[in-house]
């Protein structure tokens, strides 16, 4: 029997915009559903196509989502390839999505309990076409999942298998040497280095301290700081590291220890 969940929380991370209406016609189909969900819209702004992107982001936020909330993460570049439909579930969360690496950098932290393939077809929409997954597959799984449909109902238990090429920064005597991962709106740049206590950071031949807020770092001059993703970011105090310098995606970025 199904078992209410009492305002289930269903949380959309998308690359879908808002221009066209697909994010809200996925949460049209969640309320058809079942009416009692809550949907939230954690960003349907990832850059098209960018699964890197999308998994970065929802690493850094899923956390401040109350427990048993619903992820439902649709950056599909392979829609209607052989790439499985996936629902997952840890201790803490349900995850909805292909598995195509968007959840790679999320399941580090959650240790997926059971994941399944969504194959059964009473649980999905019947599909017009192969092209809107996000639509047909991830949102009513994640609607049936809020009402209490066990994970086994919606298809066979699998592995899950990473596919992200997600690259590690690595330590060479007192540095620790990534990369520029993501831009967010403001023109921060995002590495893929850890916060740590570091006494200060080089990209290119710009070199400065690790400062504590946006405003400590000196005007017109590239600073870094441990922003919010949990990872060192450089930024321009009131302005945007991106345009004013044109870093790329990629740039080699050092941090030294301290000590």
């Amino acid at each position: 029997m199904e078992k209410e969940i009492k305002v289930p929380l269903l949380v959309f991370l998308t690359d879908f915009g808002t221009k066209d209406g697909f994010a809200g016609v996925m949460k049209g189909v969640a309320l058809n559903i079942n009416p009692l969900i809550q949907p939230v819209d954690l960003t349907h702004e990832i850059e098209s196509f960018n699964i890197l992107e999308g998994a970065l982001v929802l690493k850094a936020h899923y956390k401040y989502f109350p427990k048993g909330s619903i992820f439902v993460a649709v950056v599909d570049p392979g829609v209607g390839t052989e790439r499985k439909p996936i629902a997952v579930r840890t201790e803490n969360y349900y995850f909805v999505a292909p598995m195509n690496g968007l959840l790679d950098l999320v399941l580090e932290e959650e240790k997926p309990i059971e994941v399944v393939e969504i194959a059964n077809p009473k649980y999905r929409l019947n599909m017009v076409n192969n092209t809107f997954h996000g639509r047909d597959i991830f949102t009513p799984a994640a609607a049936y999942i809020s009402k209490g449909v066990p994970l086994e109902e919606l298809g066979p238990k699998i592995n899950y298998q990473k596919m992200l090429n997600f690259p590690k920064p690595h330590q060479e005597e007192n540095k620790i040497i990534g990369q520029i991962l993501y831009f967010d709106k403001f023109g921060n740049a995002i590495t893929n280095i850890p916060c740590s206590k570091f006494k200060k950071c080089r990209w290119r031949s710009l070199e400065g301290k690790v400062v504590e807020n946006f405003l400590s770092g000196e005007k017109g001059i590239p600073s870094f700081i441990c922003g919010s993703f949990g990872y060192i970011e450089i930024f321009l105090p009131m302005d945007s590291f991106k345009e004013k310098y044109n870093p790329q995606v990629g740039d080699k970025v050092e941090c030294f220890l301290e000590g």
